[in-house]
Parts: structure tokens; sequence; C-alpha cells
């Protein structure tokens, strides 16, 4: 259910994109607007650490030199590992039988800068790097309960990618990246806990 409702949001993505495109062209020159599908892949996390694509990157920004943009971004992810049954001591004699699934979910957000190469032609790389704040949930799932924790932490990003419009002078095509992302999150859930999140990932959407 979560990959449809993912794919969903992306395909409205693409509708309002591509329906706005030639407004952009004649209000906004000088800027642009990502909307991305990624693929994460959770580093030295042992709570949950399968790859998974379940996870949008919506970002925007304003050339304040030819070459240099700034502007604000948001995206979200979620990664799932299945825990096959096992005991748990949680301490004061007490012990939990079960098998588990947990999820950890994590919300970034705030200003993102990059700095593009060939800004007039059809290929138009960039480096970039993303500075906020990141909200994540740590949860557990077994039977029909689910144990969580909610943390905040600092964000940071940096980013290599590139934009390519098959006709630049109309500013819209696809977009393609490579990010590393670190956040500083830390919490427990049972008796696990998680000191930092570490990801690496790609992007694939339009940019216009």
């Amino acid at each position: 259910m979560k990959t449809i409702k993912t794919i969903r949001i992306f395909l409205l993505g693409v509708l309002f994109s591509t329906a706005a495109g030639s407004a952009k062209a004649q209000l906004f020159p000088d800027s642009y607007i990502n909307i991305d599908w990624q693929i994460n892949v959770p580093l030295g996390n042992s709570f949950a650490d399968n790859t998974s694509g379940w996870g949008m990157n919506f970002e925007g920004g304003y050339f304040v030199m030819p070459s240099l943009a700034v502007g604000p971004f948001i995206s979200f992810h979620t990664n799932l590992e299945k825990i096959p049954r096992q005991t748990l001591d949680l301490g004061n004699g007490k012990a939990l039988t079960t098998n588990q699934k947990h999820a950890v979910f994590q919300l970034p957000f705030g200003a993102t800068a990059r700095y593009c190469w060939l800004t007039d032609s059809v290929f138009q790389p960039y480096a970039g790097m993303k500075l906020g704040a990141c909200y994540a949930e740590l949860s557990s799932y077994y039977y029909i309960v689910k144990q969580y924790t909610d943390t905040w932490g600092f964000y940071m990003s940096p980013e290599i990618g590139v934009s390519i419009f098959p006709k630049p002078s109309y500013r819209m095509g696809l977009h393609v990246a490579l990010y590393y992302s670190y956040a500083t999150n830390n919490g427990s859930v049972l008796n696990y806990s998680v000191n930092n999140l570490n990801n690496f990932g790609i992007r694939i959407g339009v940019s216009f």
C-alpha cells in the first residue's frame, strides 16, 4: 500500500509539473523546481537497514547568481526490516517473545543550495548541499501493537546530479541525482537504539 501511495504522489507531481512547465518559463525564469522519487540505502543503521523506494523529494530554488541557486526543500522516506521471532530481555525481570517489523520514517526539511555548470545546455550538472532539521520516527510493530519514539536532529546532505532539458529554453526535463545524508537523531525502542542516521541514495524525477 505504501508503494502505491508513493507512486500516486509521484504521478501527481509529474502532472503538476507538466501543467505548470510553460507558466514557469514565463513567470519564474530564474528558478527551478524538482519533484523526485528516491531510493534510500541506510548506512550503519541496524534498526531498519533494508533499501527501499518509499520516498520522495521536493525542492525549489532561485538563481541569485547565474550558476548559484538557493531555496527550500522537504523530503520523506520509510525504511523497513522484518525481525524473526526472538526473546527480548527488557530488564527488571521482564521479557518479550515476538517477531517484529522495524520502521524508520525520516522527514528532513530546510534550505538547499546548488552550483550549476553549463546552464544553457541540454545536460546541466550541479553540486549541492541541503541543511536543516530532520524529524524521525523509530517504530517496532508486533502483533497489533506499535511501539515508537519520535526524535529530532540536525540534517545535512551533499548531492551531485544533472538536469536534462531536451529544449533548454523550455525548462521541462528529467532530473537524476546521487546523495548522502547525515542526521543527528538519537532514540531507542524496546532494547534497540539508534545513534545518528546515515543514508545513501538516488533521486529520479522531473525538473523545470
